[in-house]
Order: C-alpha cells, then sequence, then structure tokens
C-alpha cells in the first residue's frame, strides 16, 4: 500500500463554539478514491472546508499531515501551491473576473511561474474538450449566470488544469442531471492515477455508480463509524442510514 498522502488523526472542529467533528481518523494513500458518506448534519462538508482553511471552522484538537507536512500549519495559498484542491458544493461567482483570466492566474499562482499563452490555451483546449465545456463561457465572469451543471464542470475543469496531488470533491453529484453527472465523473476518472489522492464527499450513492472509490466511510455525528470497500455504498443505497440512528436514504429522489 502506499504512504497516506493525507492523514487525519483525532481531528476536532468546531463552528461558531459548537463542536462539529469530534475525532476524526482518516488516511488516504496517494492513488487512492475514497469516498465519505454520511446523513445531511453529520460533518462531511465541515471537514471538506477545515481541510481547505476556511476561517470560520476552528482546529480545536487533532492533527492533518498532508505529503509530510503539517497541512494546518499552512495558509490557504500554500495548501493549494502543495497540491491540495476543493472543488466546492457552491461554487462562487466572480463577477468582473472571466473564467480564462481566473484560469491562467490560479494555474500560474500553483505552479509558481508563469505558463506561456500558447501553453495555456492548448491546456484549456484539450481539458475543455474532456469536460464538455462550452469555450464561448471564457470571457464571461466567472460562475456568473452558469447552471449548477456548468458550475461543476468547470469545478472540475479547473481541477484537470491544476492537476493537484489531492482532491476534496465537496458533494460534486449535487444538483446534476445524469448527463452532466457522467460528463463531470469522465472528468474525474480521466484524471485517476498514482500520482492523485482524493476523496469524494457524497450523501447519495450516484455518483459512485460512475466513479468506482477504492474505499468508503462511513460519517455520523462528527466521526468516522465505519469503513469499507465499494460494497459498502450498496449496503448504504439498499438500506440508507437507518443503522446509524438516522432515518435518511442514500439514493436520490426519483433516482
Amino acid at each position: 500500500m502506499a504512504d497516506p498522502i493525507l492523514q487525519i488523526k483525532g481531528l476536532e472542529v468546531a463552528v461558531e463554539g459548537r463542536a462539529i467533528l469530534k475525532g476524526v481518523d482518516l488516511e488516504i494513500p496517494q492513488g487512492e478514491i475514497h469516498a465519505l458518506m454520511g446523513p445531511n448534519g453529520s460533518g462531511k462538508s465541515t471537514l471538506a472546508y477545515a481541510l481547505a482553511g476556511h476561517p470560520r471552522y476552528d482546529i480545536t484538537g487533532g492533527s492533518v499531515i498532508f505529503d509530510g507536512k503539517d497541512l494546518l500549519d499552512m495558509e490557504v495559498d500554500e495548501r493549494a501551491q502543495a497540491g491540495f484542491f476543493l472543488a466546492m458544493q457552491y461554487p462562487v461567482e466572480v463577477p468582473g473576473v472571466s473564467v480564462l483570466n481566473f484560469l491562467r492566474t490560479s494555474l500560474n499562482a500553483v505552479r509558481g511561474e508563469e505558463i506561456s499563452p500558447r501553453d495555456f490555451m492548448k491546456l484549456f483546449q484539450e481539458k475543455s474538450k474532456l469536460l464538455e465545456f462550452d469555450p464561448s463561457f471564457t470571457d464571461r465572469y466567472l460562475n456568473e449566470g452558469f447552471s449548477g451543471g456548468e458550475k461543476k464542470r468547470h469545478e472540475i475543469l479547473q481541477m484537470a488544469m491544476l492537476e493537484p496531488r489531492f482532491a476534496v470533491l465537496d458533494e460534486t453529484d449535487s444538483g446534476l442531471d445524469v448527463d452532466a453527472l457522467k460528463v463531470v465523473s469522465r472528468g474525474v476518472n480521466s484524471l485517476r492515477g498514482p500520482q492523485l489522492g482524493a476523496l469524494i464527499i457524497t450523501h447519495y450513492t450516484r455518483i459512485l455508480q460512475y466513479i468506482t472509490p477504492d474505499v468508503v466511510h462511513v460519517m455520523f455525528e462528527g466521526k468516522i463509524v465505519r469503513t469499507g470497500g465499494p460494497e459498502l455504498a450498496d449496503e448504504l443505497e439498499a438500506g440508507g442510514y437507518a443503522q446509524y440512528g438516522s432515518a435518511e436514504p442514500a439514493i436520490a429522489p426519483g433516482a
């Protein structure tokens, strides 16, 4: 087994003084894709934003080692430069900043050097085609007027261009129709390999029908309560989260 690129021990996180994560232990080896499932309010997105360095989330205990370094000691930009990427559940709109300028600035910042306009456009066109991202969006302001599916495609387009060492996908399947979900999943699968570790956070099993995880974890009330193989997602789809004290299903309504 490869060494873990992400190693979380006893992580405790509070929001406005209220404990959300209550001792999370999690290891993800480089080259593996893990899924984190659980009912609403279990702490899944809190984990994502705490790892990304969102100031609203207070780390009150535990440690996080990323690629051999203390992630919690890094500033947000340092985490990105080290190869950490977060695809947000609700991508924000950035008026005044075009898609093309945002991507090129992000790429230069992460690489620490300027990419030539020619090389940038070649990379952009290659990844846009993979994700069926409409080139006419390049001059539009970031996420402004985008549909939910377009926002999520752009998140994965960022991921494809930045080529992070580790990615957290926070409910990327939320709000996507089947066609958009297939495109996004294809983009993630195209990046899969020994140089990428990933954590897919999801409430439902739908995205896992297109991206097969190596390991599935279940979070409940701020802790990882169970870990298993891909078959654990099938078990959750059949029985929901009842065994963990929640009546919520693990399959999307109408699926």
